[in-house]
This record gives C-alpha cells, structure tokens and sequence, in this order.
C-alpha cells in the first residue's frame, strides 16, 4: 500500500518534507518512552455531516503545529480528498470495478470494497506499528454512509484491531444546523448512543457547524431535561410522544458523554476537542487497556490449550505416542507423558535415555536363541527315545 497522491507532485513532496521536520522535535520533547503509541481518532458520523471537512481541518491544524498525523481514508467511492492521506482505499481496491464485478450498487460496492480493504488490515498495522515515534495522531476518515462502517464485520475488524494495540477514540460527528429539531436531535443521540455500546471505547461527540449554529442550545437540551420537554410541547405529532419518553432514557446516557462543539471552517473549538481527547486517551488506559490485555491473554491460552487437545486427540487416532510439551511454566507435560506409557513406553524421567545399551541387547538374543535350540533338542530326543546326546 502505497501513499497517495491526492494533488500534484509537489504537494506530494511538501507534505513528506514536513512530515519527516517534526519526527525530532518531537520524540526529544515530548517522551522518550519507548512504549508510547499513536491515539487513533476514527471518525463517524451521518452523510452530510462534515466528516471529511472535519478531518481536513484535523490535519491542516496538526500540520501547523508541525505534528502531521498519520492519515488513512476508508471511503473508496469519494472522487478527491481534499488532505494528504497516507493510506487510500482507492489505492487498493477500484470501486467501480468492484460494482461492475460483483454487480453491485453503490452502497454495496462501498461495503465490499472495505470488506476487501479489511482483509488486508494487517498491511496497514505493519506500518502504523512504526511509527511510535513519528506522529502522535492516525485519523481514519470513514465512508459517508454511516451504517457501511458502524454496522458491518469490516469496520468492527478495523476498530478492534486497532483498539487492541493502540490508544482508540470514536468521534461522532454531528449536524448542529440540522439538529435544532428536537426530533433530529434525538435522532442523532440515539445513533450516538449506539455506537458508544457497540464499540465499547473511549467516545466524543462533536457536534460541527457552529459557525451557522452555537451548540449551547443542544448542551442545555443534554443537562436540563425540563428545558428539552419545552421544545418537544411546540411537536404535535407522534415522533415527538416516542422522542419525549425516549429523553428519559438517554439522561443518564448525557451525564458521561464528552461534548465538544467545533467548526470545520473556522477551527473554532480545536483545542477543546484535543483536550477532550487527552482525556479519552487516558481513559482508555485506565479502564480499557487492561479489558483487551485480558481478554488477549484469555485468547493465546484458549489457542494453546485447543492445540494440545487437537494434538492427543491426532496421537489417540493414530495410536502413537504423544510428544512431550511443556506448560506456561516450561515443565513437562505429565499428562502427556504418562499417555504415552499407556501406549506402550516405560513411565521414567524423560530427560534419561531409557534405551538399553547395545551389548545387553545382543546378549539377552544370544540366551533367549540357546534355551530355545536346547528345547529343540529335548523334544527331538524324546521322540525317538534315545538318549539326550547334549
């Protein structure tokens, strides 16, 4: 998978001279820990929302303060990026190939395409997994239909494997002009809500467009639920009985939500939303870190333990012997061992050569041979009834 090349040749250039600038400056002033990882920022959030306008803000401003994030564009049907990227889908896999293949329309070509893209993850995480002391941020702009990457096995791929060695946030971007409904609002809480419990990580919700719209109305909405129900009484219709007993529910849901209210076009808001993302970071080691390193460590025991069954069930099968393995600790297999005995070997230690030396070997033949030609002779003596001449 190579770069991109979204704009011309030069521009290509500029953005790899600045991207190597700030490698020095800062891995000597920031940590010099030799475990500190990248926070991947995954953004979400309904077409129209200004996802893409949000991640080239993201990136022009990191890019100011000589800090160039690690950029990787998930959307395989979008026509020019208006970032640099560092990783494109369009590079990997051709949309419109796939639609006239699989014969296919456009979502669905969408959602195979990552499904396609996903099957090569592991590329992508071989070079993110160098870049520990290159960049602090990698964003990860998702395709325009929401439910394409919320919802599908590629996307929750994607997520999990990046949340299970680095730093992760989930960013829903969210339409403030659009949600001054009561109604829309609670739409877009209700989506909010779902991908937190979907995925399970650290989440912010950024609410954009607060140049046309201040965000302080859907703040007040969140933190005074008496305020909400005033707005719903001016809805007369059925969506606004459900919103109304729905609010009741979400009101816990709003008391640990981050809320950050941005503007793509202004960069209004950047600071708090990094602030914001410090937080989510450290949230993650907290609470989330030590979950996936457990489950992790439950993962390669359950593997190990399905391979040494795997392994004497294939030994029963065949009747042979089972090989010596050792345990987490590095002590033999007794188990193991002693199912080999039952099958036909001598119980001992098994770092001793149990084999009998050579000499002994051909002289218990030689005796076994002579009592067996002895015996030959009795009979052929008591047959005929003469004398024994040995």
């Amino acid at each position: 998978m190579a770069a991109s090349n979204d704009h011309s040749e030069e521009d290509t250039e500029t953005a790899i001279e600045n991207s190597h600038q700030p490698v020095q400056s800062t891995t000597s002033n920031v940590s010099n820990e030799t475990d500190r990882k990248p926070c991947s920022l995954i953004v979400l959030g309904m077409a129209g929302s200004g996802k893409t306008t949000f991640v080239q803000r993201l990136t022009a401003h990191l890019y100011g303060k000589k800090e160039p994030p690690y950029v990787i564009n998930l959307d395989p049907a979008v026509y020019e990026t208006s970032y640099p990227t560092n990783i494109d889908i369009r590079d990997t896999v051709k949309y419109k190939e796939v639609m006239k293949q699989f014969g296919l329309g456009p979502n669905g070509g969408i959602m195979t395409s990552l499904n396609l893209f996903a099957t090569r993850f592991d590329q992508v995480m071989e070079f993110v997994d160098k870049l520990t002391s290159e960049t602090e941020y990698i964003i990860l702009d998702t395709p325009g239909q929401i439910e394409v990457f919320t919802w599908s096995a590629s996307g929750a791929i994607i997520t999990e494997t990046l949340a299970s060695s680095h730093p992760t946030v989930v960013l829903y971007v969210m339409d403030t002009a659009r949600s001054v409904n009561p109604v829309t609002f609670m739409s877009n809480m209700l989506y909010a809500c779902s991908i937190l419990y979907k995925y399970k990580l650290p989440f912010i919700l950024v609410m954009n467009k607060i140049d046309i719209v201040s965000n302080d109305f859907a703040v007040e909405w969140m933190q005074d639920f008496e305020a909400f129900q005033d707005a719903l009484n001016q809805e007369t219709s059925y969506t606004s009985n459900l919103t109304r007993s729905m609010s009741l529910v979400l009101d816990e849901f709003y008391q640990h939500l981050r809320v950050v209210g941005v503007s793509s076009v202004t960069g209004e808001g950047l600071d708090a939303f990094f602030t914001a993302v410090e937080e989510a970071k450290e949230e993650y080691e907290r609470d989330y870190k030590p979950e996936y390193e457990r489950l992790k460590k439950e993962k390669r025991k359950a593997e190990e333990k399905e391979k040494e069954t795997q392994l004497k069930k294939l030994a029963e099968d065949r009747g042979e012997e089972v090989p010596l393995t050792l345990d987490s600790e590095g002590a033999v297999d007794r188990a193991a061992f002693k199912f080999g005995v039952a099958l036909g070997g001598q119980e001992g230690d098994p770092g001793e050569d149990t084999e009998e030396p050579a000499d002994d070997r051909e002289g218990q033949q030689e005796t076994v041979a002579s009592i067996a030609f002895k015996r030959f002779l009795e009979s052929q003596g008591a047959s005929s009834g003469g004398p024994d001449k040995t």
